[in-house]
């Protein structure tokens, strides 16, 4: 059978082009053809209903009593992310969404918008999904980032775009009858993700205001993703659940940088950053991975894998239990230190970068955001940092240093001379997460982290309590860091990300 050969190609979300005859279109409406049936799932629908039920079935899970108000679900051949969806689906069960709007990636042609389709209906052999065509009309006038579109939608020679497709089966299963808005990110840029986030949460809270019938609490929010690719299982799994911690701890942030320069990976990370945005901004508290695994859990071949993972954001009342925070012993801290001076001097003496043993400490390579802070006689000499987590703390550690000594720009390079006269201090960051109020801003407890468009800066916790600010010329100052007026913090289209930090020093006991 087309179905079992063409399992290869549904394993690693490569889609084969599949031809539509013009007759299949009803009543001259523009209905996007099922291009992947046969594929990466069943053709025949009895054959699809009857996989899609045997997933669900073997799904073991509590219930979720809270409301979900976006998912993240896989989009490879069934065989293979299938019984990982299904953890996502079967969240979704017994509950009533009368639209669903998907967001997915686009894995054949490139384009710099994000496209919502300017057709009428997506088909699958479980039959045609409707367009929420007067929704879309809406979002469409919200950014001028988003636009009806046919690109990441229509066939092309490279194949048929299957990321929204293949969830369009599971959400006939389990929902029923609802209305689609499908949407193929081309720009997965942060901006393009919180242009999209946003103008959903606003389009869809208006919608709640105005009373319109039938759409506003019911609105469902899915991102299509995979997570890492061709990687050896270990890897993999080590990759993946750097992304999946980020995505309980709803640093959004950090998830976006990451995956734009490569260091995580998921198809669809601009999708789930965008889903993660619009369900934060509508309530949602809580994220939550319901499943993890990978190709090779299924093919047993372990030399190359995809990543598959159930994630849903929910709003609940429940207290959440409360997090064990992330510490340093002296040991540890007097080693960083160490490395951190011994990584200025060789840089500076040797000109080279130092290359550390591996540190052979658990905490030590853990990956963590840090920023290296030297001063000379009090005076601040240089601070450079990684905001997110890219590497293990003791590189990150080495590596914000030597920045920090020779290339930042408000001061010329340490020289040799003055390699015995400075003081180091560091500062380990937790996950950044938006504030939604400034009132929850603690002066000397949080640090800050301002972004609108291009402009970005960053203050440590430290700072505001060494200048005697309050939480107002705190706001101020980290606009004035970011480049912006110090008034851009009230200004709606700036972020605002808090964070906490274990700061430590040579000058400090």
């Amino acid at each position: 059978m087309y179905w079992v050969a063409a399992q290869v190609v549904a394993l690693m979300g490569i889609a084969p082009l599949q031809h539509v005859r013009a007759g299949d279109q009803q009543d001259q409406q523009k209905v996007r053809p099922a291009g992947v049936a046969g594929s990466f799932y069943p053709a025949d629908p009895k054959e699809l209903t009857d996989m899609i039920d045997e997933m669900l079935a073997k799904v073991s899970q509590p219930p979720i009593t809270d409301t979900i108000l976006s998912v993240v679900a896989p989009h490879a051949g069934y065989p293979y992310s299938g019984p990982v969806a299904a953890y996502t689906y079967s969240a979704l069960k017994g509950r009533k969404y009368s639209r669903v709007v998907v967001i997915a990636p686009s894995h054949h042609v490139a384009f710099d918008f994000t496209s919502v389709y300017d057709g009428d209906a997506y088909a699958t052999p479980l039959g045609n999904v409707p367009v929420d065509k007067d929704f879309a009309a809406k979002l469409v006038k919200m950014s001028s980032t988003i636009k009806f579109s046919g690109e990441g939608h229509d066939a092309t020679s490279a194949g048929a775009e299957h990321a929204i497709e293949v969830e369009l089966p599971w959400l006939q299963r389990v929902l029923g009858n609802f209305e689609v808005v499908p949407i193929v990110m081309g720009d997965q840029s942060y901006d393009s993700s919180r242009a999209l986030g946003v103008a959903l949460a606003k389009l869809i809270k208006t919608e709640s205001k105005s009373g319109a019938e039938g759409k506003s609490g019911d609105t469902l929010v899915l991102a299509s993703s995979d997570l890492s690719h061709y990687h050896p299982y270990a890897e993999a799994e080590m990759i993946d659940h750097k992304t999946l911690n980020a995505l309980q701890a709803w640093d959004y942030f950090s998830m976006s940088q990451n995956f734009q320069t490569r260091v995580w990976e998921a198809c669809g990370g601009a999708p789930i950053v965008a889903a993660m945005i619009y369900a934060e901004r509508m309530g949602a508290n809580q994220a939550r991975v319901l499943k993890y695994a990978n190709s090779g859990d299924v093919t047993g071949d372990k030399s190359r894998v995809v990543g598959y993972s159930a994630d849903v954001f929910v709003k609940t009342h429940h207290e959440k239990a409360a997090e064990t925070p992330f510490s340093l012993t002296d040991k540890e801290k007097a080693e960083l230190l160490a490395l951190a001076r011994k990584s200025v001097e060789y840089a500076v003496e040797v000109n080279e970068p130092y290359a550390p043993d591996a540190s052979a400490d658990e905490i030590l390579n853990q990956e963590r955001g840090a920023f290296t802070t030297l001063k000379e006689a009090g005076q601040l000499r240089g601070c450079i940092g990684y905001t997110s987590a890219k590497k293990p703390l003791y590189m990150t550690v080495r590596d914000t240093a030597t920045l920090a000594a020779l290339q930042d720009p408000r001061f010329r390079p340490v020289t040799a001379s003055e390699l015995p006269k400075l003081q180091y201090e560091i500062s380990v960051l937790s996950p950044l997460r938006r504030v939604t109020d400034i009132e929850e801003i603690k002066v000397g407890q949080h640090g800050l982290l301002m972004k609108n468009g291009g402009s970005e800066g960053l203050l440590l916790p430290q700072v505001p309590v060494e200048q005697e600010w309050d939480r107002q010329t705190f706001l101020e100052q980290t606009c004035r860091k970011a480049g912006m007026a110090t008034g851009c913090w009230k200004d709606e289209d700036t972020d605002i990300f808090m964070f906490t930090a274990v700061v430590f020093g040579e000058h400090k006991s």
